[in-house]
C-alpha cells in the first residue's frame, strides 16, 4: 500500500522523530472514496485546532494539498495522516527550528460486519480510565496508550467496542468511537473539555441533528444516566453509526432516532 513522507513515496522514518520518542504530534484517519477524502473540512478543522494547541509550525494548505494528491493515488481505502514535530535532540524541550514531518499511510477499509450497523453491538466495560488533561482534550494526538490498554482488555469477538469512562467515572466514549444517548427525544453526548477525542462524525451529528428536529445536549454523563437511556449509539467516520444493544449487563433497543440518523448519513458514507 501507499506510504508518503513529506510528500514523497517512502517508508523509513528517522529514529530521532519526536512522534516516536514522545508521541509529539497529531493524526487523522480519513475514509477515501473514488479518490476523495470524506469529511475533509472537519478533519482539517480538528487538525488545525491541534496544530494551534501543540504549536506545530506547519502549513495546513500544504497538508491539504498532499492529502488530496495522496487520496487521488489511493482511490479507495483509508488514509492515515500523521504530523510529528520531526527530528529532535534528546530531551522534552521542542527545538526552535523544528521541521514538522508529514506522514501519509494507506490501508484498506476495515471489513466491519454488517450486523454491527443493522443489529447493534455489545460494549465491553473497560477498566482502563481516561486521565483528565484539558490541554489535550478533544485532540487526536499521537499518544494513544490509554486506548491501547483499554483495547487489550478483551479478545471476545462478541464485543465490537469498549466503553470508556474518565477517572471520575463519567461516561466519555468508546475506544475508537464517540457515544450518544437518546432520552426523551434528545441527543446527549459527553462534554470533552477534560479528556476524550472530538470525532469528526460526532461533529457532523452535532450539526445535523438540530436540523432534523433533534435537540442536542453536550454535558457530563454519569453511568446511571447511561443505564436509563432510551437508545444508545456509537459513531465513527469510517463506519457511521452503530446502535448499542448492551453494556455491563444493561440492554437498549435499536430505536427510531438512531435509525433516522443512520439514514441521514447513508448518502454521506456511500456516495
Amino acid at each position: 500500500m501507499l506510504s508518503w513522507i513529506d510528500g514523497q513515496s517512502a517508508e523509513a522514518l528517522s529514529a530521532r522523530d519526536r512522534g516516536l520518542a514522545y508521541g509529539d504530534g497529531l493524526f487523522e484517519t480519513i475514509r477515501v472514496s473514488a479518490g476523495r477524502p470524506r469529511l475533509l473540512a472537519r478533519h482539517l478543522a480538528r487538525l488545525g485546532e491541534g496544530v494551534r494547541r501543540l504549536c506545530l509550525p506547519v502549513s495546513l494548505d500544504l497538508v491539504e494539498d498532499e492529502l488530496l494528491r495522496f487520496s487521488a493515488a489511493l482511490g479507495d481505502g483509508v488514509a492515515k495522516l500523521m504530523l510529528t514535530r520531526g527530528d529532535g535532540a534528546r530531551g522534552y524541550a521542542p527545538q526552535a527550528d523544528a521541521r514538522v514531518r508529514r506522514v501519509l499511510l494507506a490501508s484498506p477499509v476495515p471489513a466491519y460486519p454488517d450486523k454491527n450497523r443493522e443489529e447493534g453491538v455489545k460494549l465491553f466495560p473497560c477498566a482502563s480510565r481516561l486521565a483528565e488533561q484539558p490541554l489535550l482534550a478533544g485532540l487526536k494526538h499521537l499518544n494513544r496508550l490509554e486506548q491501547v490498554l483499554a483495547r487489550a482488555e478483551w479478545s471476545d469477538p462478541a464485543f465490537a467496542e469498549g466503553l470508556m469512562r474518565d477517572v471520575s467515572g463519567r461516561v466519555i466514549e468508546g475506544v475508537f468511537s464517540n457515544l450518544f444517548l437518546v432520552r426523551g427525544g434528545q441527543l446527549i453526548t459527553a462534554e470533552l473539555t477534560r479528556c476524550g477525542v472530538a470525532g469528526v462524525m460526532r461533529a457532523e451529528l452535532l450539526d445535523r441533528a438540530p436540523e432534523l428536529g433533534m435537540p442536542v445536549i453536550v454535558r457530563d454523563i454519569d453511568f446511571a444516566e447511561l443505564q436509563q437511556a432510551d437508545e444508545v449509539f456509537l459513531c465513527n467516520s469510517l463506519y457511521g453509526i452503530w446502535p448499542v444493544r448492551s453494556a455491563a449487563g444493561h440492554a437498549w433497543p435499536v430505536g427510531p432516532l438512531t435509525r433516522k440518523l443512520q439514514g441521514q448519513l447513508r448518502e454521506l458514507l456511500d456516495s
